[in-house]
Order: structure tokens, then sequence, then C-alpha cells
């Protein structure tokens, strides 16, 4: 699916994944069903289907949300400026139906090739198991 309606978004999805997904939430911390997910496999939107997130990248951030060191290529996420809430970050939407799915942090000392913690909320996300995972 790519872009609906509001109307269509609030049939399709439960009122928790509206609240993220469409109009920017977030899940309380250490509440998704995938932050402590090991199981391999590729990171979908829920809203759309569309492959966002490999397992290989998911790391522990110990922040209470999944984290990911990148998306699965880098048109697959769209970035940007997010002033809410009297802070300054970047907010991580899916590229195909923009819907909301957390925020990317840069500069906080992980060992991986960006600095980056993609901070995701589970609810905007569904875990398609590797084969042998399933």
């Amino acid at each position: 699916m790519g872009r609906e309606d509001d109307a269509q978004w609030r049939e399709k999805l439960t009122r928790e994944e509206y609240k993220v997904l469409r109009q920017g939430g977030t899940e309380a911390p250490w509440t998704g069903e995938y932050v402590d997910e090991k199981r391999r496999g590729v990171y979908r939107c829920r809203a759309c289907g569309s492959e966002l997130f490999a397992s290989d990248t998911k790391f522990d951030s110990r922040c209470g949300w999944p984290s990911f060191w990148t998306p699965l290529a880098g048109d697959k996420v769209k970035l940007l400026e997010d002033n809410t809430l009297g802070m300054r970050r970047t907010e991580v939407r899916c590229a195909n139906c923009d819907s909301h799915l957390g925020h990317v942090f840069y500069g906080e000392g992980w060992d991986n090739p960006d600095d980056a913690r993609f901070c995701i909320n589970s609810i905007s996300l569904t875990l398609e198991p590797a084969e042998d995972q399933a």
C-alpha cells in the first residue's frame, strides 16, 4: 500500500498503531515487542509493508526501543528535522508511506560506521523472520 487518506489509515491500523505511525507518537520504553528480539530477519513498516531494517544491523542500545545502526538502504527511510518538545532531533519516516518510525541519533559513541542509533518504535515494525528462524 502506498499513500492512503486518513480514514483508510484509521480503518487499517489499531488506535495505538495510528497514534505512532500517523500522528508521530512514541510507545513507552521497554514495552515494545521487538526491544529484546534476537531472531534474524527483515523488519518491515507495519503500515505499508516496506522493508526497512535488517536484523543484522540491530543492536542493544539499552534505550528501551529497538535500535539499528542503518536502514536497509538510504532510500528506505527519510529523515526530517524535528524540533518538537523543545529538542532538536532527526525524525525517521518510511519513505514509501510517510509513517513515523522513530528518531535517529548520531555521535553517541556507538561502534558502527556512522556512530548512529536509529531508535524505532516496535509498533511501527513487523518482523519477517528468516526462513530458518520462523
